[in-house]
């Protein structure tokens, strides 16, 4: 891909894509499915290729979702005329465009086909290839991006739909998406040797924000904010106007709203502002940059 003249963003676009597409191309076969919000036929068509392409994770396959509107630099750059489009890349190199292949079985077709004519790395490897795919779709999700997150996730929890790092990622990035239903399920009747495991506790904290989320009323945050100018005193009110804004992914929001509890008094409702706090790390991620901030101004609070 030529890089000459791009401007930050599109350079950044430009090594992402190496980075999650070509490089995992030198021992897999990498599709990549370009799509848009917009184009009707992809609404079922990308569901039937995630669904073909799962069968043959094991066999070395991976599928990169690309929004054209959200990825025009590589759209353009691979010269993408139409969605939905289908390239198959290895090793760096576009080797078929499966665009033509519609149906389930054209595309095993097309797969059975070039899986046998290419050096595609599998089978033994496939715990490595978890992680692999793994560490991708977490990148890809603390990028923001959820639904191509999403998309690798969903094949990776086909293969190993009891590992809690895989269970956990999968989870958040449905919630991300909006798809709270499918997130529930992925999190319902865990396995007890998982359950308790730190990935799966915070996407079950993410869940419950979710939830959370869907029954917080707009002018019911505007009259807490009222109470809580008028009444600053009012912890209760802080408190509950802390979750809902927990709930909207107003995170200094609800820190300010919790620190301002712990000010007035660190041990009201034994400890529930801290509490609330940690749960708000958790699901924000406890190495992400803004919490290592937040809990620095906690200990100032705590410990002073």
């Amino acid at each position: 891909m030529s890089t000459l003249g791009l401007n930050s963003a599109d350079q950044k676009a430009i090594d992402t894509f190496r980075r999650e597409a070509v490089e995992p191309s030198q021992t897999k076969l990498v599709l990549l499915y370009f799509t848009a919000s917009w184009c009707n036929p992809c609404k079922t068509f990308g569901p039937l290729l995630e669904k073909v392409v799962k069968g043959y994770t094991a066999k070395g396959v991976t599928l990169i979702k690309f929004d054209i509107d959200q990825n025009k630099i590589i759209a353009d750059q691979l010269r993408v005329q139409s969605v939905p489009t289908v390239y198959a890349l290895f090793q760096g190199q576009l080797v078929a465009d499966l665009t033509p292949a519609r149906s389930e079985s054209q595309i095993k077709q097309s797969l059975d086909q070039l899986l046998s004519q290419l050096p595609i790395e599998a089978g033994d490897n496939s715990q490595a290839n978890v992680a692999d795919l793994l560490a991708m779709g977490n990148n890809i999700l603390d990028s923001g991006d959820a639904e191509r997150a999403c998309s690798i996730f969903g094949q990776i929890y086909d293969m190993e739909p009891d590992d809690p790092a895989v269970i956990g990622s999968y989870a958040r990035a449905l919630i991300m998406t909006g798809d709270v239903h499918k997130a529930e399920s992925v999190l319902s009747n865990l396995p007890e040797t998982v359950a308790d495991k730190p990935e799966v506790h915070r996407a079950l904290s993410a869940l419950k924000l979710a939830q959370q989320a869907m029954s917080v009323d707009v002018d019911q945050l505007g009259a807490l904010r009222a109470k809580v100018a008028a009444y600053p005193d009012d912890d209760e009110a802080r408190f509950t106007l802390a979750g809902d804004l927990m709930a909207i992914d107003d995170r200094d929001g609800a820190a300010d709203q919790l620190f301002a509890i712990l000010e007035h008094d660190r041990n009201w409702n034994e400890g529930a502002a801290r509490t609330k706090l940690l749960q708000l790390f958790e699901v924000v991620g406890i190495e992400d940059p803004w919490v290592s901030t937040q809990r620095r101004r906690l200990s100032a609070i705590l410990f002073r």
